[in-house]
């Protein structure tokens, strides 16, 4: 399996459980919004941990390149988990105004962090990982 495809998957299942807790908020149904929530929060960081723990390293070690498109990834990471913790204390609140102000945010950062990766990193894992693609897919589902 493509390590691209494999990714792109987890960002489109992502934005499903997202999409879910927008409309949650939307409704007035904060215990459902909360729960939406907490999964595709649980699954975005797993997310961000496979690529931080698992393929970011191995794509550094085969491109010869840490402070390349890989650090800038990261960055964003730290960017998305403060907002996170943002929107969650709206929900704890019951807060619709902040949870969508602060998810507009989260949506542009998310979107454009996405794009990048679909589009330029996972390309590059790709190439320079090829003959381990299948044993880095593995791990990362494990």
């Amino acid at each position: 399996m493509k390590i691209s495809d494999y990714m792109s998957k987890e960002h489109r299942e992502c934005d499903v459980e997202f999409a879910n807790a927008e409309k949650a908020v939307e409704s007035g149904d904060f215990a459902l919004a909360k729960s939406s929530f907490e999964t595709f929060m649980i699954d975005t960081l797993a997310h961000f941990n496979k690529e931080e723990q698992i393929l970011f390293p191995a794509f550094e070690s085969a491109s010869g390149n840490a402070q390349g498109p890989t650090a800038v990834m990261k960055m964003e990471h730290e960017q998305a988990r403060g907002l996170f913790e943002k929107m969650k204390s709206a929900l704890d609140a019951e807060d619709s105004d902040s949870f969508f102000a602060v998810s507009d945010t989260f949506m542009i950062l998310l979107q454009q962090h996405n794009m990048k990766e679909e589009q330029m990193l996972y390309s590059m894992c790709d190439r320079f990982l090829a003959d381990s693609a299948d044993k880095l897919v593995e791990r990362m589902r494990a």
